[in-house]
């Protein structure tokens, strides 16, 4: 058997059926951001343990959960509300797990997403199979920042699995789709001006890349620095990746990838352009800015009613 982790915000309208597909482990644990919806309400009718702590980013929140909220079970898989865990995804991991008990090999297991969009699994723009770190053992894998996201950091040798999990991604409808990608963004630019200014692109694995992760980060590297980013995505994944063969829906998401990736633009320019405050010069308080105004007013006064020549 596993743990299985569910981290949250506001998410009154996922997290019952996310805690239904997870209640196959009899060891579930949500760890919510602080919510200020029915979300804890709606999750305390489980038997689940049930802990907030407030969200700093993806990689601090997933760390604290590890270090500070242990598990029943020496292994763990991280959940996500808008995710579902499948009855075929859970027999599997349960197979290795017992499998690395009789012979160690792996120490973590990454899952590929299937994203649900529009009432339609998005196959083909969305690279498929794109593989998640989802399943490992506990205290053998750490997550750090990177853009709006994190990357995990594994103590041992990983493997994937065959079955997937899928994503809603758009389950809560698209002014949240957006709201949630405006708040992205930011972290994705200044993501990327620190990759434009210290880092570089791993040629090696962009072409020879050992497994789907390394290619995609690199390729992730790589986009970074491509002229005229929102559209080059576009063609590449409508056209590119078959994003034409996925109908309306992969047409919609596609769009809507340009639009993301042309909004991290545009806080890029606004990050370097935006003025910074001058630490040189000491503040002034506000009794040095009311005497300064009184003795311009008592100036202007005198001089108003100097006579004249």
């Amino acid at each position: 058997m596993f743990s299985i982790y569910i981290l949250t915000y506001n998410e009154e309208l996922d997290i019952a059926a996310c805690i239904e597909s997870a209640l196959l482990s009899d060891d579930v644990i949500v760890i919510d951001s602080c919510s200020s919806d029915r979300t804890v309400e709606i999750a305390q009718r489980y038997p689940v343990r049930v802990l907030q702590h407030p969200f700093e980013s993806h990689g601090k929140q997933r760390t604290w959960m590890l270090e500070s909220v242990p598990p029943q079970h020496d292994w763990v898989y991280i959940l996500e509300a808008d995710e579902r865990m499948t009855p075929e995804l859970f027999q599997e991991c349960l197979q290795v797990i017992a499998a690395q008990t009789v012979e160690p090999r792996y120490i973590g297991f990454y899952v590929a997403e299937r994203v649900m969009f529009m009432d339609r699994w998005i196959r083909h723009c969305t690279q498929y199979p794109r593989y998640q770190m989802r399943l490992f053992q506990h205290g053998k894998v750490w997550f750090s920042d990177y853009g709006h996201t994190e990357r995990e950091v594994c103590n041992g040798a990983t493997a994937a699995l065959v079955e997937t999990y899928p994503h809603y991604t758009c389950g809560k409808g698209f002014s949240r789709w957006l709201d949630k990608h405006n708040r992205y963004s930011t972290d994705e630019a200044y993501e990327t001006i620190r990759q434009l200014e210290n880092g570089s692109v791993n040629w090696r694995h962009l072409f020879l890349g050992s497994t789907e992760i390394e290619r995609r980060r690199a390729l992730k590297d790589l986009s970074l620095r491509v002229p005229l980013r929102p559209i080059v995505r576009f063609f590449y994944m409508y056209f590119g990746l078959g994003g034409c063969w996925d109908g309306y829906p992969g047409l919609t998401w596609c769009i809507l990838q340009m639009f993301y990736e042309y909004l991290i633009l545009l806080k890029v320019w606004e990050i370097k352009q935006m003025p910074l405050p001058n630490l040189d010069s000491p503040p002034v308080s506000q009794a040095e800015s009311v005497q300064s105004g009184s003795s311009q007013s008592r100036s202007a006064v005198e001089s108003a009613q100097a006579p004249v020549a």
